[in-house]
Protein backbone atom coordinates (compact mmCIF):
# COMPACT_ATOMS: atom_id res chain seq x y z
CA UNK A 1 0.00 0.00 0.00
CA UNK A 2 3.05 2.51 0.82
CA UNK A 3 4.35 1.87 -2.77
CA UNK A 4 0.91 2.69 -4.20
CA UNK A 5 0.82 6.13 -2.47
CA UNK A 6 4.43 7.14 -3.20
CA UNK A 7 3.49 6.33 -6.60
CA UNK A 8 0.27 8.21 -6.31
CA UNK A 9 1.98 11.19 -5.23
CA UNK A 10 4.47 10.69 -8.11
CA UNK A 11 2.11 10.78 -10.46
CA UNK A 12 -0.13 13.84 -9.40
CA UNK A 13 3.46 15.59 -8.85
CA UNK A 14 4.09 14.71 -12.89
CA UNK A 15 0.66 15.97 -13.47
CA UNK A 16 0.49 18.90 -11.78
CA UNK A 17 3.99 19.78 -12.95
CA UNK A 18 2.88 18.81 -16.62
CA UNK A 19 -0.10 21.11 -16.43
CA UNK A 20 1.56 24.67 -16.45
CA UNK A 21 3.18 23.87 -19.56
CA UNK A 22 1.65 24.95 -23.17
CA UNK A 23 -0.55 22.12 -24.08
CA UNK A 24 -1.69 21.65 -27.35
CA UNK A 25 -5.52 21.43 -26.38
CA UNK A 26 -4.91 25.01 -24.96
CA UNK A 27 -4.47 26.94 -28.48
CA UNK A 28 -3.41 30.58 -28.96
CA UNK A 29 -6.52 31.21 -30.59
CA UNK A 30 -9.30 29.25 -28.19
CA UNK A 31 -7.98 31.30 -26.02
CA UNK A 32 -8.05 34.74 -28.10
CA UNK A 33 -12.02 33.96 -28.62
CA UNK A 34 -12.76 33.16 -25.31
CA UNK A 35 -11.32 36.77 -24.16
CA UNK A 36 -13.24 38.23 -27.24
CA UNK A 37 -16.03 36.67 -26.40
CA UNK A 38 -16.49 37.97 -23.06
CA UNK A 39 -17.15 41.31 -21.67
CA UNK A 40 -16.37 40.71 -17.75
CA UNK A 41 -13.27 40.25 -15.54
CA UNK A 42 -11.89 40.93 -12.56
CA UNK A 43 -9.19 43.73 -12.51
CA UNK A 44 -6.77 43.51 -9.39
CA UNK A 45 -4.61 46.85 -8.77
CA UNK A 46 -2.49 47.95 -5.43
CA UNK A 47 -2.35 51.08 -4.04
CA UNK A 48 0.94 53.17 -2.82
CA UNK A 49 0.42 51.35 0.32
CA UNK A 50 0.46 48.49 -0.96
CA UNK A 51 -3.07 47.41 -0.29
CA UNK A 52 -4.50 44.76 -2.50
CA UNK A 53 -7.88 45.84 -4.24
CA UNK A 54 -9.76 43.69 -7.13
CA UNK A 55 -13.09 44.90 -8.89
CA UNK A 56 -15.25 43.45 -11.35
CA UNK A 57 -15.27 45.72 -14.43
CA UNK A 58 -16.75 45.08 -18.06
CA UNK A 59 -14.37 45.13 -20.38
CA UNK A 60 -14.14 45.49 -24.49
CA UNK A 61 -11.18 43.55 -25.84
CA UNK A 62 -9.24 44.69 -28.74
CA UNK A 63 -6.87 42.00 -30.14
CA UNK A 64 -4.93 41.29 -26.37
CA UNK A 65 -5.87 44.75 -24.88
CA UNK A 66 -8.51 45.10 -22.83
CA UNK A 67 -10.44 48.70 -22.45
CA UNK A 68 -12.18 49.98 -19.58
CA UNK A 69 -14.17 52.27 -18.64
CA UNK A 70 -14.23 54.29 -15.31
CA UNK A 71 -14.00 56.98 -13.57
CA UNK A 72 -10.63 59.14 -12.46
CA UNK A 73 -11.72 59.40 -8.61
CA UNK A 74 -12.51 55.68 -8.19
CA UNK A 75 -9.79 53.75 -6.28
CA UNK A 76 -9.28 51.61 -9.86
CA UNK A 77 -7.65 54.76 -11.33
CA UNK A 78 -5.83 56.28 -8.44
CA UNK A 79 -4.19 53.10 -7.84
CA UNK A 80 -2.88 52.92 -11.42
CA UNK A 81 -2.02 55.99 -11.55
CA UNK A 82 0.52 55.14 -8.82
CA UNK A 83 1.42 51.57 -9.88
CA UNK A 84 0.60 50.58 -13.17
CA UNK A 85 1.40 46.91 -12.43
CA UNK A 86 -2.41 44.80 -12.56
CA UNK A 87 -3.95 41.46 -12.83
CA UNK A 88 -6.87 40.26 -14.71
CA UNK A 89 -8.70 36.93 -14.36
CA UNK A 90 -12.08 36.34 -16.70
CA UNK A 91 -13.87 33.76 -15.91
CA UNK A 92 -15.36 31.04 -18.69
CA UNK A 93 -18.75 30.36 -17.57
CA UNK A 94 -20.06 27.14 -19.00
CA UNK A 95 -23.83 25.98 -18.57
CA UNK A 96 -25.74 24.84 -16.88
CA UNK A 97 -23.06 23.09 -14.60
CA UNK A 98 -19.63 22.78 -13.77
CA UNK A 99 -16.58 24.47 -12.59
CA UNK A 100 -15.47 28.05 -14.57
CA UNK A 101 -12.47 28.11 -16.95
CA UNK A 102 -10.89 30.85 -16.66
CA UNK A 103 -7.83 33.07 -18.08
CA UNK A 104 -5.65 35.33 -16.02
CA UNK A 105 -2.74 37.74 -16.91
CA UNK A 106 -0.61 40.15 -15.55
CA UNK A 107 -0.37 43.48 -17.53
CA UNK A 108 0.27 47.02 -17.21
CA UNK A 109 -2.59 49.46 -17.32
CA UNK A 110 -2.33 53.22 -18.64
CA UNK A 111 -5.66 55.63 -17.67
CA UNK A 112 -6.30 57.59 -20.99
CA UNK A 113 -9.21 60.35 -21.31
CA UNK A 114 -12.54 59.89 -22.98
CA UNK A 115 -10.85 62.14 -26.19
CA UNK A 116 -7.37 60.07 -26.65
CA UNK A 117 -7.47 59.77 -29.93
CA UNK A 118 -7.16 56.26 -29.94
CA UNK A 119 -10.25 55.72 -28.01
CA UNK A 120 -12.16 58.38 -30.65
CA UNK A 121 -10.94 56.11 -33.30
CA UNK A 122 -11.83 52.86 -31.91
CA UNK A 123 -15.43 53.82 -30.70
CA UNK A 124 -16.10 55.41 -33.65
CA UNK A 125 -15.54 52.05 -35.90
CA UNK A 126 -17.79 50.72 -33.43
CA UNK A 127 -14.74 48.43 -31.57
CA UNK A 128 -15.62 49.59 -28.01
CA UNK A 129 -19.41 49.17 -27.70
CA UNK A 130 -19.27 47.35 -24.83
CA UNK A 131 -17.78 49.68 -22.72
CA UNK A 132 -19.49 52.70 -24.42
CA UNK A 133 -23.11 51.75 -25.12
CA UNK A 134 -24.32 53.60 -22.16
CA UNK A 135 -22.64 57.15 -21.80
CA UNK A 136 -19.67 56.91 -20.92
CA UNK A 137 -17.78 58.31 -23.19
CA UNK A 138 -19.99 61.62 -21.55
CA UNK A 139 -18.98 61.04 -17.98
CA UNK A 140 -17.23 64.24 -16.27
CA UNK A 141 -14.80 62.35 -14.44
CA UNK A 142 -14.65 59.75 -17.10
CA UNK A 143 -11.62 57.80 -18.42
CA UNK A 144 -10.62 54.45 -19.58
CA UNK A 145 -8.02 51.99 -18.92
CA UNK A 146 -6.02 50.59 -21.52
CA UNK A 147 -5.19 46.93 -19.99
CA UNK A 148 -1.79 45.19 -22.01
CA UNK A 149 -1.01 41.82 -20.84
CA UNK A 150 2.71 41.04 -20.38
CA UNK A 151 3.62 37.68 -22.73
CA UNK A 152 2.11 35.07 -20.95
CA UNK A 153 -1.24 34.37 -20.29
CA UNK A 154 -2.39 31.53 -18.00
CA UNK A 155 -5.09 29.32 -18.59
CA UNK A 156 -7.48 27.04 -16.59
CA UNK A 157 -9.64 24.35 -18.13
CA UNK A 158 -9.49 26.64 -21.76
CA UNK A 159 -9.80 24.06 -24.68
CA UNK A 160 -10.72 21.08 -22.59
CA UNK A 161 -14.64 19.47 -22.31
CA UNK A 162 -16.34 19.92 -19.69
CA UNK A 163 -16.07 16.39 -18.81
CA UNK A 164 -12.86 16.17 -18.90
CA UNK A 165 -12.39 19.07 -17.03
CA UNK A 166 -14.67 17.58 -14.40
CA UNK A 167 -12.69 14.13 -14.22
CA UNK A 168 -9.20 15.71 -14.31
CA UNK A 169 -9.23 18.95 -12.63
CA UNK A 170 -5.24 19.06 -11.79
CA UNK A 171 -4.44 19.05 -15.40
CA UNK A 172 -6.56 21.74 -16.02
CA UNK A 173 -3.99 24.75 -16.25
CA UNK A 174 -2.09 25.76 -18.87
CA UNK A 175 -0.68 28.95 -20.45
CA UNK A 176 -0.47 30.83 -23.95
CA UNK A 177 2.84 32.82 -24.80
CA UNK A 178 1.86 35.81 -26.78
CA UNK A 179 3.87 37.22 -29.85
CA UNK A 180 6.68 39.54 -28.41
Amino acid sequence: MHASLSTMSRQARARFAGAMTTRENRTHEKTLKAIAKRSFCTLATSSPAQRPHVAGVLYQAVGTTLYVSTERGSRKARNIAANPHVAVCIPIRRLPVGTPSSVQFQGRAEILPVDHPELVRLAGAGRLKAVTSHGELELPDGCFLRITPMRRLTTYGVGMSLVRLLRDPLNAAGTVELAA
